[in-house]
């Protein structure tokens, strides 16, 4: 937690990751984000993962910082109460659908220089998922060995649609100071998914080819980079990316003398050239094969640590939660038992460090309704007595 953002109020009214994703970043570097839910949770209040009692360990981990209002979004009180809420704030971020109640031509007749973000699926208001997504733009047809397409886990597009939701969210701030104008600013899942691979060449290369790039594995495209077995059975990644890698790979594994006479036999000369290395794979694999089998993890590790050299033995998840390096000695996590679900692990705060400051303790999540009284009281002048009103009626919900 850092208090870059201190005194910038959001409301958010969101559910599953990419926009929850985006007030959790503004919540870390500072800002008071308030999740607007209906009364008893959202759609994803009890998403995989959960405990035993059924508490979402992913809501949870989304949701730290944030302050939560519960209301009765079915009702015209509760949607009125949240409308005026985003008003009174003046900053809005959602994934609700861009038109009806939440619209931001509705939610801007009270307030001319509201800035709303809206995350979206596809840019025409047709729903989307990571998921789907990710097979409208091809990667399933390009993660491994084929023929058949493979899904991977991460959800990488609902990633990075609420860290650029965050960042829109900054620069629409920053206009309306400028300019006074207020703005809604549309993220729509599938154009950050065709965006990025068009930012990453992945257009322009298939239509310059007029093909699909190959199916290759766990083989990185354009470098010499690739998944190799030790002898004592442990799969590591090795990956090359400077000329000066390239040529202290060969001397850790003496294997210089054996790619000369490659070089000599296809005319090449692989010293600064990713590409070549790339290509003539099928000549160069072998050989890392042979001298990599010959050695165990732990010399091998040592060996390409001395030398400069990124690689990676493949572990499991519960392996990178024990991690010393990852987690138990990373000052991003701080060890909480503070946590809704009762349940104490390391907790992650702000991605990013600021050597000038002291980071902040991550901080626990809500519980849905926890600051429905307090926001209500604070930003819409309404009198205890009113709050009780709305609570016993049902359209304002309060933490049990």
């Amino acid at each position: 937690m850092y208090n870059l953002l201190y005194g910038l109020s959001v409301i958010e009214a969101s559910s599953f990751v990419a926009s929850p994703t985006a007030g959790l970043y503004l919540a870390q570097m500072g800002a008071e984000v308030i999740r607007v839910d209906q009364i008893g949770g959202g759609p994803d209040f009890r998403r995989w993962p959960v405990t035993e009692e059924n508490d979402s360990l992913y809501w949870e981990n989304l949701n730290r910082a944030k302050k939560s209002v519960a209301l009765d979004l079915a009702s015209p009180q509760g949607r009125e109460l949240l409308q005026e809420l985003v008003r009174k704030t003046g900053q809005f971020v959602t994934n609700f659908p861009a038109e009806g109640f939440l619209s931001h031509t509705k939610l801007a007749e009270g307030r001319a220089d509201l800035v709303t973000v809206r995350v979206m699926g596809w840019a025409d208001g047709s729903p989307a998922l990571d998921y789907t997504v990710n097979n409208a733009v091809g990667y399933p047809m390009m993660t491994g060995p084929g023929p058949e397409p493979v899904n991977h886990v991460l959800p990488a597009w609902d990633l990075l649609s609420g860290a650029y939701a965050a960042f829109a969210m900054l620069a629409a701030i920053r206009k309306r100071e400028a300019t006074g104008d207020g703005s809604e600013v549309r993220i729509p899942l599938s154009d950050v998914a065709i965006g990025t691979v068009a930012n990453l060449g992945g257009i322009a290369e298939v239509l310059h080819s007029g093909a699909n790039r190959p199916r290759l594995g766990n083989a990185v495209y354009g470098l010499f980079g690739r998944d190799f077995v030790t002898r004592d059975g442990v799969r590591t990644m090795i990956v090359v990316v400077t000329h000066r890698q390239w040529a202290n790979l060969l001397d850790a594994l003496s294997l210089g003398d054996a790619v000369a006479t490659i070089e000599t036999a296809r005319g090449v000369s692989f010293a600064k050239n990713d590409g070549l290395r790339f290509e003539h794979r099928d000549a160069l694999y072998p050989l890392f094969e042979a001298a990599i089998c010959q050695r165990d993890h732990a010399e091998l590790a040592s060996t390409l640590d001395a030398a400069g050299i990124v690689h990676s033995a493949y572990r499991t998840m519960l392996d990178a939660a024990k991690d010393e390096r990852l987690v138990g000695n990373n000052p991003m996590f701080s060890a909480f038992d503070a946590n809704p679900s009762g349940f104490a692990y390391p907790a992650a705060g702000s991605f990013g460090t600021i050597p000038q400051q002291e980071r902040g303790q991550p901080q626990t999540a809500p519980r849905n309704g926890q600051h429905s009284e307090e926001i209500l009281a604070d930003r819409l002048q309404l009198s205890t007595g009113e709050i009780a009103r709305l609570i016993d009626s049902g359209i304002v919900g309060i933490a049990s």
